[in-house]
């Protein structure tokens, strides 16, 4: 469910406005494998472009977050990106799995959203809310 209306991006948009409780959305770097079948919005241009911290922060300010799923390896192989997943959704609850379990949650997703990131481990599973 959408909170305001700041993403430009259509597809983008309709994804967070249909999202239901209970429904993922995925923000990933530009390696993770995205199995067959699933819904892909590809943002990817170059390496780096979008950032992944950058699409982060702006669907987390449309979307109203319940709880949000990283790779355990994350916190140890990308410290930096991993706290900064902790403080663009502070007060969402974090949850960590392996990797080999996230990526097991893509065929789920409404939407996996693929960014230029190029640094390890930086996707999260977010978990969509209700803004009442």
């Amino acid at each position: 469910m959408q909170r305001d209306g700041t993403i430009l991006n259509a597809r983008l948009a309709a994804a967070i406005v249909g999202l239901g409780h209970g429904q993922t959305l995925v923000i990933a770097d530009a390696g993770l494998p995205i199995p067959p079948g699933v819904d892909l919005l590809d943002l990817a241009l170059v390496p780096g472009v979008p950032g992944f911290l950058q699409t982060l922060r702006a669907v987390a300010a449309a979307l109203a977050v319940e709880s949000a799923v990283v790779a355990s390896e994350c916190a140890e192989r990308n410290p930096a990106v991993y706290r900064a997943i902790g403080a663009l959704l502070e007060g969402v609850t974090l949850r960590q799995v392996s990797h080999a379990e996230l990526k097991q949650m893509l065929p789920a997703a409404r939407l996996v959203v693929r960014t230029g990131e190029c640094s390890p481990y930086a996707n999260v599973v977010l978990v969509g809310g209700v803004t009442f």
